[in-house]
């Protein structure tokens, strides 16, 4: 006998075949989507370091004639996989210059992992605040145009006559609206803390999420402020001129799972030549760095 299924009823049976076929698929999935999951967990605490320099760290040869060209190309020779730049040093902002910054990096395959602006948000005057969001925003542009995803600013340095809250509160005042400013344009900020009223991990850690944490060992201070890091810059020494365990610094970041630039900043100012501490951070990414 043969029977004849029409084409409508063909569909649905076949459509029902293919459902019931995706629901026993589904119905077998769990465990690989839990091995899955899993594994995008542990891939999002895997940490990601890769190596960076700040054109800083070549003030002094900057002062001596050295160019942001000249500095994208040194780090091709020093195999860095990015370098942070340092505003300082721009000749110009205007059209041409900046994207031909933008173009040299790319044609030498290095990254930006940041760029870094002066402007202090810590002042009596609020015009003299209202003028730093002004600054602010015009490097938020800058960094936009040279192509680099992250902003480096100061909080500043304290005012004689006013009080690290007065301050404080100057600084999320500022921080708020550029933020808002450099979200429109893919830009993220960062907060500086080597000097100022950001020092202190408990201080930025207020400015940045109003928790305060007050912590005293140096490195405690590190691990407080990794879970909130944009961005890195490493020195190599303390303030006080004692040397940083970097091995330690770098398994800070490792074990918080940090994705992005270890930028070296350097303090060496009469010292020629390459940085020896370069070829560290090289090591201590491949060390820690999942890649």
């Amino acid at each position: 006998m043969k029977i004849l299924v029409a084409r409508r009823q063909f569909l649905k049976t076949i459509s029902a075949g293919v459902l019931a076929a995706a629901g026993s698929e589904v119905l077998s999935a769990p465990p690989a989507q839990a091995q899955a999951k899993l594994s995008l967990v542990a891939a999002a605490k895997a940490p990601r370091l890769f190596s960076s320099c700040c054109a800083y760290t070549y003030r002094g040869e900057f002062k001596r004639g050295l160019t942001l060209e000249r500095f994208i190309e040194q780090a091709v020779g020093l195999r860095l996989d990015a370098v942070d730049m340092t505003v300082y040093y721009m000749t110009s902002t205007n059209p041409g210059y900046i994207e031909s910054l933008r173009r040299l990096a790319y044609k030498n395959g290095v990254a930006f992992s940041g760029a870094a602006c002066g402007v202090s948000m810590v002042a009596a005057d609020p015009a003299k605040r209202a003028d730093a969001l002004v600054q602010i925003k015009k490097w938020v542009d800058v960094t936009d145009r040279l192509g680099a995803p992250h902003l480096r600013v100061f909080a500043g340095k304290l005012p004689e006559g006013s009080n690290l809250s007065e301050a404080t509160t100057w600084v999320v005042e500022t921080m708020k609206a550029a933020s808002d400013y450099s979200a429109t344009k893919g830009i993220m900020l960062g907060l500086e803390d080597h000097v100022g009223v950001s020092q202190s991990a408990d201080v930025n850690i207020d400015i940045s999420h109003f928790v305060p944490t007050p912590t005293q060992d140096s490195y405690q201070q590190i691990a407080a402020c990794i879970p909130y890091a944009t961005n890195t810059h490493i020195r190599n020494t303390f303030d006080d001129g004692s040397m940083i365990d970097m091995d330690r610094v770098w398994k800070l970041f490792a074990d918080a799972g940090f994705k992005g630039f270890m930028s070296y900043e350097g303090e060496e100012v009469n010292q020629p030549g390459v940085p020896p501490q370069i070829a560290d951070i090289q090591r201590l990414c491949k060390k820690y760095s999942s890649v």
